[in-house]
């Protein structure tokens, strides 16, 4: 079985800490990953993995490393690589290189925990089972995950696990934490436009006023989470775009006003709840205030749910490399949201967060990855592959 303390670990983790580093500085968006995903392959061909496939989903990567004999689990660990279209301000030596882009959220760090536990495994085939190595594209608002399974991914590889590790800007390096059941939200997304009639805003009774309209809607759209929802049952949303009017023209009465937002809802039978409603109270203001309403639902990812007996399983492979006051099994949910749900859907598996300690958050232009997680991510990988690998 992998030893969580081989000496040359160390090692591994100070290359990792060079290859994120490079990364870093040339960052690439959604699919478009040329440089990063052939950076990524070309180690894991230099590692010796067994099978290394590119192209999956545009820019995915897929490697495979073959324990001893046959028997066994085909354990998959995931990494997501795209960056952030935000202009990094951190002043860094391997700061961005291009213009616009960062990686923002840490997925260079991802990147680099996993090509460590590849250059391990790939050295140490002390485990039985496989390893399956999933290098994901289009984490950021694409749906990588999706296309990656809609293009075969679980059945092509007979994945029979999945795990999932991502930093967390305030939870201590060297800490870890998940929980059963749901750990992310859905996170779906509307536009909406309202169709009234302009005029002067001297005689306002000439006109069906798109802006009373929406100042209504956006007020009663709150009545969701508020008077809709079980007070226990988390549901968000906000409304973070308005558009309507021409400031050189204040005493006109637009005739037409788009409202943008989103809903986060942390069960699947609550966010398709909360839809309706949202739909209801749409049509119903619209006829109240005589506008007419166009909706443009835009779902978004769905509900990360973890798996309790392989969150717990997860769980213990972090209490093996920390102390048990450092792993917390029972973390709250948080309203944002990750595509690892659509692999959640499909296999039994757990997202896991590692600390990055006292940092900017997450897409934030101050942001950068602790390069101290790297070992802890790298022994947590071996962690998984000790304690699963075996099973079948």
């Amino acid at each position: 079985m992998p030893d969580l303390n081989h000496p040359e670990l160390d090692a591994i983790a100070e290359k990792a800490r060079e290859w994120r580093h490079a990364i870093h500085r040339q960052p690439e968006l959604l699919f478009d990953l040329p440089q990063t995903a052939s950076f990524v392959a070309d180690k894991l061909d230099e590692f010796g993995c067994d099978e290394v496939h590119r192209g999956i989903a545009g820019s995915g990567v897929v490697a495979i490393i073959n324990g001893t004999g046959n028997t066994g689990c085909s354990i998959a660990l995931r990494a997501d690589m795209d960056a952030l279209p935000i202009h990094e301000r951190t002043n860094l030596p391997y700061a961005s290189a291009v213009e616009g882009r960062m990686h923002a959220c840490g997925h260079d760090g991802h990147t680099a925990m996993l090509l460590a536990a590849a250059c391990h495994l790939s050295r140490h085939r002390d485990f039985p089972g496989r390893v399956v190595l999933i290098f994901q594209p289009a984490e950021e608002g694409g749906g990588g995950a999706r296309v990656m399974i809609d293009e075969g991914l679980l059945d092509r590889f007979a994945i029979d696990e999945v795990y999932a590790l991502h930093n967390r800007p305030g939870l201590p390096v060297g800490d870890f934490a998940s929980r059963p059941g749901p750990i992310l939200a859905a996170g779906d997304r509307f536009m909406i436009r309202l169709q009234g009639r302009g005029g002067h805003a001297a005689s306002p009774h000439l006109a069906r006023d798109a802006i009373l309209a929406q100042a209504h809607l956006v007020s009663a759209l709150q009545m969701i989470a508020s008077r809709h929802t079980d007070p226990l049952d988390s549901v968000v949303l906000s409304v973070t775009y308005l558009e309507a009017g021409n400031p050189d023209a204040l005493n006109v009465i637009p005739g037409e006003i788009s409202i943008g937002g989103t809903l986060r809802s942390l069960r699947p039978e609550t966010r398709r709840q909360a839809e309706a409603r949202l739909r209801e109270i749409l049509s119903g203001t619209a006829a109240a205030f005589g506008v007419d309403a166009e909706l443009d639902w835009r779902p978004g990812y769905p509900v990360t749910i973890n798996d309790p007996d392989i969150a717990h399983a997860a769980l213990d492979a972090a209490r093996a490399i920390a102390p048990d006051e450092r792993v917390d099994d029972s973390c709250p949910p948080e309203m944002g949201s990750e595509d690892f749900s659509y692999m959640l859907e499909r296999r039994p598996g757990a997202f896991v967060w590692i600390g990055n300690g006292d940092s900017a958050d997450l897409h934030n232009a101050a942001y950068d990855f602790n390069d101290e997680a790297i070992i802890h991510g790298l022994r947590f990988w071996l962690g998984i592959v000790q304690a699963r690998a075996a099973l079948r």
